[in-house]
């Protein structure tokens, strides 16, 4: 670990100021992997359903069939929803532990569950735990990261997700292929079940973990504030930390009430990240990771055995979650030196032009032309997404609104963001019986163009901002907000 910063150099008395100039260490590194536990447990509880689909023995169809691949999704709303005001009142650390503890029952639930009730019920209950996750674990970093790297740790939460949807797939492969006979009885329960163990992990290691410094100094827990920057390797003494918690409630003087803390300002940015949200689901990324071994197996497998079936469409799927891993790389390394706005433009692009690739495979080719053009198109929209969309939407959640309403602000953003991933999930079966899946991706194609006139019209550029700056950046009328190469001038007047 690098030496510790101290809180009067360079920054006068305020310590966010040198805990924004920290360069991250191994310790930010390991609190960012452990904050984003939650993360490879979305990933991997809300792609494991597609594997052991076609081996649950409980007939479902229509409706129930839909809710069980997207339940967790609706629990998932449910539970970001609950969380705001609970994170915001008691705290960040105390709600990232209860969650890990939700996931564990959830899938100790789903792994033992005598009928469908309990299962649906218990795939609920790990929404639940997902939506909390999410709604907290990027506000939490963007609370400790240093303005310079803060896409960078942020983006770990989608790296999480996408490493947790590969290991799901790899989990069940292996399952699946040891054990073929086992599928229909205790192979599918398996794959369900593992989702504990991270999530056990993750509730011990989590006690471990320092509040928000930003959430202390807002409730005048300068002690606890004090501890806190130490361990994030910013040396203050109780002084500074009351001189910066002074200048906070400053800048919040006027703004007493809830509704006054609402300010235009704060309301621009979550509608602006609840549309991104929306955008970032509704354009479909879900369907091929969540229903990839249902739809493609019989695609790239002869066979009409289930077990064969569904092992080449896992096989397939992990193959883009693969990608989707990879690619997701590319954006953490790139997001704070490209910025926001540009990479999700490009990543919305390549995704229309990736659909429409693969919409046309599937409508108009045949045998092995056909296979490479749709898992090239497929492959090509996964990885546009992760390296421009998905992570960009997680870090303008948890980097848009001011402290006093992060927590409430950042779950009304991920609430929005489960509901229309539900809403997506639940009508695709529907959907794709009346059209066709090709027909389907070159809907998504044009939803896509869509998301890209929204982005370059509404979304301010955040890059190289603290979290205090993109609050006053929102504030401006939205033409001012949005050219990046204004943004620093633009923060500098304000300031």
């Amino acid at each position: 670990m690098t030496a510790s910063t101290q809180a009067g150099t360079g920054a006068g008395n305020n310590v966010l100021a040198a805990l924004d100039a920290k360069h991250p260490t191994s310790f930010y590194w390991s609190l960012t992997l452990l904050a984003t536990i939650g993360g490879f447990l979305f990933g991997y509880d809300t792609s494991n359903i597609g594997s052991a689909l076609n081996f649950v023995p409980y007939h479902l169809a229509g409706f129930a069939l839909g809710y069980l691949v997207s339940g967790a999704s609706l629990g998932a709303a449910a539970g970001a929803l609950a969380a705001g005001p609970l994170t915001d009142r008691f705290g960040r650390k105390g709600l990232l532990i209860a969650d890990a503890l939700i996931y564990a029952v959830g899938a100790i639930g789903s792994a033992i569950t005598p009928d469908a009730a309990v299962l649906l019920i218990a795939r609920t209950l790990i929404g639940v735990a997902i939506g909390a996750d999410s709604a907290i674990a990027t506000a939490y970093i963007a609370e400790y990261a240093p303005r310079g790297r803060r896409g960078s740790l942020s983006m770990l939460q989608q790296w999480m997700i996408t490493v947790g949807i590969l290991v799901a797939y790899l989990i069940a492969l292996v399952i699946l292929s040891a054990w073929p006979h086992s599928a229909a009885t205790t192979g599918w329960r398996l794959i369900l079940g593992l989702g504990a163990v991270p999530a056990i992990v993750g509730l011990v290691l989590r006690t471990q973990m320092p509040e928000s410094p930003r959430w202390l100094l807002r409730h005048g827990r300068y002690d606890d504030a004090r501890r806190a920057l130490d361990k994030l390797g910013v040396q203050a003494t109780v002084s500074q930390v009351r001189d910066t918690a002074t200048l906070l409630k400053f800048e919040e003087e006027g703004q007493k009430s809830a509704r006054q803390r609402w300010t235009p300002g704060v309301r621009r940015a979550l509608i602006v990240v609840c549309v991104f949200f929306v955008f970032q689901q509704i354009t479909g990324i879900n369907v091929p990771l969540y229903y990839g071994p249902h739809l493609l197996g019989s695609l790239f497998q002869n066979s009409h055995g289930k077990v064969a079936t569904t092992i080449a469409g896992v096989e397939v799927t992990a193959i883009m979650t693969a990608v989707n891993v990879a690619a997701t790389y590319l954006g953490f390394r790139y997001i704070d030196k490209i910025g926001r706005r540009k990479l999700s433009i490009a990543g919305y692009s390549g995704m229309a032009l990736a659909a429409v690739l693969a919409g046309a495979g599937l409508g108009y080719l045949g045998g092995t032309a056909k296979i490479v053009v749709v898992m090239v198109g497929l492959d090509v929209f996964i990885a546009t997404f992760a390296m421009g969309v998905g992570g960009t939407g997680w870090l303008i959640q948890g980097e848009s609104f001011p402290t006093a309403v992060r927590g409430q602000a950042a779950a009304i953003a991920a609430t929005v963001d489960w509901l229309a991933n539900f809403a997506l999930i639940e009508v695709f079966p529907t959907w794709q019986a009346k059209i066709g899946l090709g027909w389907i991706l070159v809907c998504f194609a044009g939803l896509c163009l869509l998301a890209i006139m929204f982005v370059a019209l509404f979304l301010p550029e955040t890059k190289g901002h603290s979290v205090e700056e993109i609050t006053r950046l929102f504030e401006q009328p939205a033409r001012q907000a949005i050219p990046a190469s204004d943004q620093h001038t633009a923060a500098e007047q304000h300031t």
